[in-house]
């Protein structure tokens, strides 16, 4: 092998981390430590692979290269590795996983508290965001999609609720100002608050009745990225900014307590529930292995 592992290792550190003090405080090692790494990596590949100065440090364009091949096959090194877990009592290990911000709020909390006391020796890492991520590429073990956002050569696995609705709510103080509306037409005269996906896409609101199927696209005093944003969007709501369409489970509480009021519901769209998904091309570790064996079983 032309570099050695571990300054393989450091190398990727540095890359994701955008600098040595930063890998090295994830990492748990020194700046002086992973320099030293990478420049023997540099050394023994005869290519520089950062570009050094006082304020940032960024890779070349052979940084990148490697950068590019290097993270989906130290993550299939360690995913052997893991496999060997499958051979102790209990299995160990480290399980990284990228959700939407919805499932980590609405699908995980019945899970995981539980998954990770019934296995102590696992560790979880979740990243949540809104955007379609390469789960390989970037080096996690699985992912929560919709499965109008799987990717084909995936195995999917159910997990959470099966049949989810969006809700069409509105705070009762801008209902009494604005009027209940009683088609989903009517939305293009109301404020409503929209969620905006990270790419840009600003999705239509949909709306089902029996075989009548609605498309529109409302306009508001406020727009949301889908995820991180939406909290805000709620908040907003209950304050009587506008009507908010969004997954029913995320305003349970407040139509529950009357802080939010359905409106539409004859019209609320359903659609399937999550999936956790990963590669079949893979070798499984033992940590995402336990983890589907314990989806299935509460399934």
């Amino acid at each position: 092998m032309s570099a050695d592992l571990a300054d393989l290792q450091a190398v990727l550190a540095v890359a994701k981390a955008n600098g040595f003090r930063e890998a090295a405080r994830l990492t748990g090692s020194s700046p002086s430590r992973l320099s030293d790494a990478v420049r023997r990596a540099e050394t023994r590949l005869g290519v520089r692979l950062f570009h050094r100065t006082t304020r940032a440090v960024t890779l070349t364009q052979a940084g990148e290269a490697l950068v590019a091949r290097l993270s989906p096959a130290l993550a299939e090194v360690e995913s052997a590795l893991d496999a060997i877990n499958g051979f102790k009592n209990r299995p160990a290990g480290t399980l990284r996983l990228n959700v939407p911000v919805s499932a980590s709020r609405l699908v995980l909390p019945s899970i995981l508290p539980a998954f990770l006391k019934a296995y102590p020796e696992i560790r979880v890492e979740i990243t949540a965001d809104s955007a379609v991520t390469n789960i390989l590429a970037a080096g996690y073990d699985a992912g929560i999609r919709y499965d109008e956002r799987l990717e084909q050569d995936m195995i999917a696995v159910p997990i959470g609720p099966r049949e989810q609705r969006f809700a069409l709510v509105a705070s009762p103080d801008y209902l009494a100002r604005r009027g209940m509306p009683v088609h989903p037409q009517e939305l293009l005269q109301h404020a409503c608050i929209r969620g905006r996906f990270t790419n840009g896409n600003l999705p239509a609101w949909e709306f089902e009745k029996g075989e009548e199927l609605i498309q529109i696209e409302p306009r508001g005093p406020l727009e949301v990225s889908i995820g991180g944003g939406v909290d805000l969007g709620v908040e907003a709501a209950l304050q009587g900014v506008g009507l908010i369409m969004i997954f029913e489970q995320w305003v349970e509480p407040y139509l529950a307590s009357g802080a939010l009021v359905p409106v539409l519901e004859s019209w609320w769209p359903r659609f399937s529930g999550p999936y956790l998904y990963y590669s079949g091309r893979r070798l499984v570790p033992a940590p995402l292995r336990a983890f589907i064996d314990f989806v299935r079983e509460r399934a």
